[in-house]
């Protein structure tokens, strides 16, 4: 259980406790019909407790996972829920997902990103420097093995490791640029080789 979660059933107990005791203070002489409040408030209560619980499965039910369509030199991304186009492509042959960024210069891999697709994140230089909306970071550069999707993999890709905290990796620039076209219409993000 995350420390998130945790705090979110402290919440709900609170909440519990306080609606709990607000009846029991307005409901003193009348027991039937108190233990009616509580049962129905207690119901409530796992309900939430339940769909709080469940918010993950309920949200990939109502948005689903978002698939990417790799054909003929074409990838599809559709635009995520939070209004962000996110890739999945393999990075020396483990799936990683980015969040496209068309203000980023270079692809730039987080410190858990790069460690998942076998760079030694502990011998890296961090001598590059990059702009960020948090201000300045450095950066090591590294070169992949490989980065992409089926047909359309690159070999020998120059790439960047953030020494900062960034919560998904960026496919910057110097990745979309080998595309001849860049569209998005539709809710869609397509790249055209």
């Amino acid at each position: 259980m995350t420390g998130d979660q945790i705090a979110q059933l402290t919440y709900l107990a609170l909440l519990g406790a306080a609606i709990g005791f607000w009846v029991l203070m307005r409901m003193r002489g009348g027991f039937g019909q108190l233990a009616q409040y509580a049962a129905v408030w207690g119901l409530i209560f796992l309900g939430v407790i339940a769909a709080v619980g469940l918010w993950g499965d309920i949200r990939q039910t109502v948005s689903p996972q978002q698939s990417v369509a790799v054909s003929e030199g074409r990838i599809t991304v559709p635009r995520s829920a939070d209004g962000h186009y996110y890739l999945t492509l393999e990075v020396n042959g483990t799936p990683t997902r980015f969040m496209v960024d068309t203000g980023a210069t270079e692809v730039v891999l987080t410190h858990e990103a790069a460690r998942r697709a076998g760079i030694d994140t502990d011998g890296l230089a961090y001598f590059g420097r990059a702009l960020t909306a948090n201000g300045e970071v450095a950066t090591a550069p590294v070169r992949l093995e490989s980065i992409g999707a089926g047909a359309l993999t690159e070999r020998g890709f120059r790439a960047w490791v953030n020494s900062g905290e960034m919560p998904e990796p960026l496919l910057g620039m110097s990745y979309l640029n080998r595309f001849e076209r860049i569209e998005i219409a539709d809710g869609e993000l397509v790249l055209v080789r």
